[in-house]
C-alpha cells in the first residue's frame, strides 16, 4: 500500500504591514526624541537668575545724651 504525501507550501505576498508599521513606529520614536532633546520642549539649558534685591540697613541710632 503506497501514501501519496502532497507538500503544500504557502507564500504569503503582500505589504508587510509589520515593516510598515515598524517604520511608523520608528519615526514616531525619532520625532519624540527630537522633540524633547532639541525642540519646543526641551527645557532650557541654562537657568537666570535676576534678583536685584537691595537691603537698606537701618540707620545708625544716636546715643542717648547724658544726664547731668
Amino acid at each position: 500500500m503506497t501514501h501519496d504525501h502532497d507538500t503544500v507550501v504557502v507564500e504569503k505576498g503582500g505589504s508587510g504591514m509589520g515593516a510598515i508599521l515598524g517604520v511608523i513606529g520608528i519615526i514616531v520614536l525619532l520625532v519624540a526624541v527630537w522633540y524633547f532633546a532639541l525642540g519646543p520642549g526641551a527645557s532650557p539649558s541654562t537657568t537666570t537668575n535676576t534678583n536685584n534685591n537691595t537691603v537698606n540697613p537701618p540707620a545708625a541710632s544716636q546715643p542717648a545724651p547724658a544726664s547731668s
